[in-house]
């Protein structure tokens, strides 16, 4: 089979890592790709909101399933579109890709269909959002309605902050669009866990945990990000939280989706907090995360084509996917001043120095090809990826690898890991 991935991240890159190592694949194609997807893959220089340069590729290079990384195609119609002109596409198509494009509808849904989530009120005129929030106790969950690359959700402490955080939103419209309609949720308290399924419509499959880091700095403080680092599987969250969330929130959503005419099928994401009351939404995806995807693939032994297929065809019930033990963690290197600005164009150095560990690999996600040098082109520039059979281990050879690393201003947390670790020591 020819594959097309479409993206440019260390997710993307884990995926097309994932594909090289399945039995059904010829050969990967991905748009546009990065300098370490370029090594196992044919990069073509076409963007993710370009759809029909995307389908243009699919037709010359006689692609025979596309798999889509980022959230803004699907959110776009990617897979009404190739789908419609009869290429086989694993995701949503765009109506249902709205549980992630717009948080009042992922809101909408699940009040209509009792699953748990934080109580919130949304709003579109932004003196009837002022108004609302004379009545509110704090803190507060402010959210930019549409896609905002992870950024669009800001906690205030007090109504000063909040005042600040609308403005910012509606009228400096500081996300674009997204900032249209707002959300303003009450804050819930709790650790939070990502958990991803795959599904075709109606039959889901279930992934391993994972937990993110959002924010800048450890301790989780400072500004939120796309994410720097994960770890997998979450050892605090047991068989009885992963029983309630597929049987009272996924599988639900699953079949009100189809219910609502906006049949699912790709992987739905949902960002859990683990509260008093049990675990509650904070928000949905409609496609892989980043970086959880660097944790959370290198531990399926089953062949990822295989249920990406059954996905696609409606029979992922026939599948039984088989999982690592071991635990796995990554570490995001980012560029000096992300998430805001930042300079490009850093040389990266050392990265040889690992193409032989077999329990360390690295993820590229803002890299590019110039002169012949690997250098920098994004706010997140490596996944430092490890896997071990304690955590410990995992979170060691991780951090060894960011050791071996080097790129002028690159800046990483200290602490991925660091809850579970903390967890598992207090359980013995």
């Amino acid at each position: 089979m020819n594959i097309l991935v479409i993206g440019s991240g260390g997710r993307e890159h884990t995926i097309v890592w994932k594909m090289a190592q399945s039995s059904l694949v010829d050969k990967i194609f991905c748009a546009p790709g990065n300098a370490g997807i370029a090594e196992l893959a044919e990069c073509l220089e076409v963007e993710t909101d370009n759809l029909s340069g995307l389908l243009e590729i699919a037709r010359h290079n006689s692609i025979d399933c596309t798999i889509v990384g980022p959230e803004v195609p699907l959110s776009l119609g990617i897979v009404d579109l190739f789908e419609d002109n009869g290429y086989p596409i694993f995701g949503p198509r765009r109506k249902a890709a709205e549980i992630e494009s717009s948080k009042v509808f992922a809101k909408q849904i699940m009040n209509k269909y009792h699953i748990p989530t934080a109580r919130s009120q949304d709003f579109e005129d932004y003196y009837e959002a002022l108004s609302y929030l004379e009545k509110q106790s704090f803190p507060l969950v402010i959210k930019a309605d549409g896609l905002a690359a992870g950024k669009g959700v800001i906690i205030t402490k007090d109504r000063f902050e909040a005042e600040l955080a609308l403005g910012k939103i509606m009228k400096e419209r500081k996300f674009g669009e997204a900032g249209r309609r707002v959300l303003i949720e009450e804050f819930l308290t709790g650790e939070e866990v990502s958990m991803l399924v795959f599904s075709d419509g109606r039959n889901i499959l279930p992934m391993i945990t994972s937990q993110d880091h959002k924010k800048i700095g450890d301790n989780d403080e400072g500004l939120n990000t796309g994410g720097m680092g994960a770890y997998s599987p979450v050892p605090f969250f047991g068989e009885k939280e992963r029983e309630f969330v597929l049987t009272r929130i996924f599988q639900p959503v699953i079949s009100s989706l189809e219910r609502e005419g906006r049949l699912f099928k790709g992987v739905l994401y949902a960002g859990l907090i683990i509260t008093k009351e049990g675990p509650k939404v904070l928000e949905f995806n409609a496609r892989f995360g980043d970086p959880e995807t660097q944790v959370i693939l290198p531990g399926l032994k089953t062949d990822l084509m295989e249920i990406i297929l059954s996905s696609i065809n409606g029979t992922l019930d026939r599948v039984n996917p088989v999982w690592s033990k071991q635990f796995t963690v990554c570490v995001i290197m980012t560029s000096e001043g992300y998430p805001g600005e930042y300079v490009s164009g850093k040389t990266i150095t050392g990265l040889e120095k690992l193409n032989e560990r077999e329990d360390i690999i690295v993820f590229h996600s803002g890299t590019k090809k110039d002169d012949g040098k690997t250098v920098t082109s994004g706010g997140r520039v490596l996944g430092i990826t490890a896997w071990s059979d304690t955590l410990k281990g995992a979170i060691d050879k991780a951090y060894q690898g960011v050791d071996e690393i080097y790129f002028e201003g690159c800046y990483y947390r200290k602490d991925i890991g660091k809850k579970g670790l903390h967890f598992l020591r207090n359980a013995n």
